[in-house]
Parts: C-alpha cells; structure tokens; sequence
C-alpha cells in the first residue's frame, strides 16, 4: 500500500463521515495541503467514488457512491493488511535489536521518536530485562507516551541512559544531525534497520 492509496482512504473515511466539509477542513483535519486534498478530490469524483453536488452554489456537498464505498472497504482491507505486516516485521526486527543489546550488557535506554513505532519497541521491551528511560520527540515534549512525560532531545544530555534507540519514522539525517549538536557518539545510538 502506498501513500496515494492512504490517502484516498483517509479522504474517503472523512466524506463518510461528514460530507458537507469543505477542502479546507479536510486539509487541516487530515494534515495535508489543500492542493493535495483538491487533487485527491478531483481524482476521486473522475474514478466515480462519489459525486459533488452544489448546494447552496458555494458549497459543496460530497456523496459516497457505491462504487466508493466498495472503494472505501477495498482500501481498508489492504490497510490492515499493511498494518499487520509493518507490526510483524517491525517486531521481529526490534526484538533481535533489544536482545542483541541487552546480551551486550546495555541496561537503560531511550526511544527518539513517540510513534507507532515506538509502541512496538516497548513491547518487545517487555520481554526483556532493560529500562525505558524516557522518550524524546522533536514535536511532541510535554505529551503523555506509553506512561511517560515525552521530553526535548536537548534533555539527552542530562538523563544517564546507555543507548538510545531511534523510534521515529522521521528523517533518519535529521535525527543524526540533532543527534551530533548534542555530542551524542555513535555508539550510543541504535537504528532499525
């Protein structure tokens, strides 16, 4: 499943949902540009997965179609699908990475990043005999995660942990390079590969 495939599900769970939003609000509600959204939209209509209807003439009103709905079901399917996938082998993967670790004597660590991600690690954190320090997040400080406070990367420097296990989903030389302002070493940080 691809980008585009999700987000046509997201766009078509939104118009299921309430389908007198306007594209604006569906941009914002979805964390997209407008003009990915009006593309989406026209894209969508074109394939007959729902139809635009004017009313009153400066508002439009979208309605699934079902051709849309089976679409929509279609989508979903393949979704859960995907998801189940990304969880097997994202636990497999950490549950190698936690016990290679812990077999190395590391005994505290830090996940970089509160995603899904990251859920997944502690899981498979559960069942080793390591400790969550924390977790740190470039957008997320202050929020609740996994039981936790979620802390700025700037924090890394005052917490005594032994790795740090990046758990985000984000740009891997961004994380690098916040990393390296830090003066975190190279040995202290473990990627999933």
């Amino acid at each position: 499943m691809d980008h585009h495939d999700i987000h046509a599900l997201r766009i078509l769970e939104e118009i299921e949902k309430d389908n007198s939003q306007s594209q604006r609000q569906l941009a914002k509600k979805l964390n997209m540009s407008l003009g990915l959204v009006n593309s989406f939209i026209k894209r969508l209509a074109h394939k007959g997965y729902f139809k635009i209807t004017t009313i009153p003439k400066n508002r439009a009103r979208y309605i699934l179609t079902p051709k849309g709905f089976a679409e929509k079901t279609r989508l979903t399917y393949e979704f859960i699908q995907y998801s189940f996938h990304f969880y097997k082998t994202a636990r497999g993967k950490l549950k190698a990475l936690l016990h290679t670790l812990e077999n190395a004597g590391v005994q505290s660590v830090i996940f970089y990043g509160a995603s899904d991600l990251a859920e997944i690690a502690y899981v498979s954190l559960e069942e080793t005999s390591l400790t969550l320090v924390g977790i740190v997040d470039d957008f997320k400080s202050g929020e609740r995660f996994l039981g936790l406070t979620i802390m700025r990367p700037s924090t890394l420097t005052r917490l005594n942990y032994d790795k740090i296990i990046v758990t985000s989903i984000s740009s891997k030389d961004a994380i690098y390079e916040n990393l390296s302002k830090l003066n975190i070493p190279k040995t202290k940080i473990s990627w999933l590969e």
